[in-house]
């Protein structure tokens, strides 16, 4: 059986299996450019920040402001708190004067619902909590949960049911939960861009589980992001050039819960079997909610349908790898 993990640990892991990672920058080509880089942790995944400024204070400020904002969405969003506003919406299935950032996120959240045909879903999270179960007790079946119980976990999914407005939140039914793993890392990687550009910076790379440039690098060529680690690690599969663009990928080898079994951390919505088409997707768009969230739920979608939404959506850019042993790669 996989490894038991937490679920904001496995986007990390996601990652680091995927290989969405920074290529070495090399050194500023303009002079009197201070570098300020930080390294840490951002709802469980690792996370960073470079920044680029005249004035080295200013960029540590600025910093500064900009883990104040992570901290404060933290306890918003995050699933493994019980004092946030989500785990208390979860809990008892309406909230009331919510904060703005939940109904932001929310609202996002359903338009990709819309364009995905219901494919990026977050009420998913009955179904991860059957699995996270079944899969953490004691020698579980490998097939998974019984078809009544999945049943049982399927009949609570549904983000239509939803209702979402300034002054209320409500799940709409007992025992309906959402999860905002699919998306909260690229929203909060968007308003950590937002403080920094506020406070006047015009270069930046954010990494806060997903990845935004903010402009280019100092010297005015593009950042460069590496892309797709093959299943052995063996290297980098693209480089991709980016500027005042975002980078998100998902791939169901981030996180099985039983080695080598149907069930992932990319939950299909409609039968709550894990994503299996792809080996991996990426999606570079001009934000990293927008990144994040189509990344999620264009794993569950046949190329043709990506295809489609792809091009009615300005800016966006997808990259897939296919599951089968070839791994060809598509892109739209």
């Amino acid at each position: 059986m996989a490894r038991a993990l937490s679920r904001r640990r496995f986007i990390s892991i996601t990652a680091s299996a995927v290989g969405l990672g920074l290529l070495p920058a090399g050194a500023n080509a303009r002079q009197g450019v201070e570098t300020v880089t930080w390294e840490g942790q951002a709802l469980g995944a690792a996370a960073s920040m470079t920044v680029h400024h005249t004035d080295k204070a200013a960029a540590e400020r600025l910093v500064r402001q900009a883990l104040a904002e992570l901290s404060r969405l933290e306890r918003i969003f995050s699933l493994y708190r019980s004092d946030t506003a989500l785990s208390e919406l979860n809990r008892t299935g309406v909230l009331a004067a919510p904060p703005r950032e939940l109904v932001d996120i929310l609202g996002a959240a359903r338009v990709v619902w819309e364009r995905t045909g219901g494919a990026f879903d977050p009420s998913v999270q009955p179904l991860w909590n059957l699995l996270a179960q079944h899969f953490g007790g004691a020698d579980p079946d490998p097939s998974g949960p019984s078809e009544g119980r999945l049943r049982e976990a399927l009949d609570l999914v549904g983000y239509g049911e939803v209702l979402v407005s300034e002054d209320r939140i409500a799940l709409g039914r007992r025992g309906k939960a959402l999860t905002l793993n699919g998306i909260a890392q690229g929203f909060v990687t968007d308003r950590i861009v937002a403080v920094l550009r506020r406070g006047g910076v015009a270069n930046s790379l954010v990494d806060m589980g997903e990845i935004r440039a903010l402009g280019s690098r100092p010297d005015g060529s593009p950042w460069r992001v590496g892309v797709g680690f093959d299943r052995q690690g063996r290297g980098l599969q693209r480089v991709l050039e980016i500027a005042d663009k975002a980078v998100a990928t998902s791939s169901p080898d981030g996180y099985r819960f039983a080695d080598g079994g149907r069930f992932n951390h990319l939950i299909d919505p409609r039968s709550g079997l894990g994503a299996s088409r792809y080996r991996s997707i990426t999606v570079v768009a001009p934000d990293a909610t927008t990144a994040d969230a189509f990344s999620t739920g264009f794993s569950l979608l046949p190329p043709e349908d990506i295809r489609k939404i792809a091009a009615a959506w300005p800016g966006l850019q997808v990259q897939l790898r296919e599951a089968s042993d070839t791994g060809s790669l598509l892109e739209f």
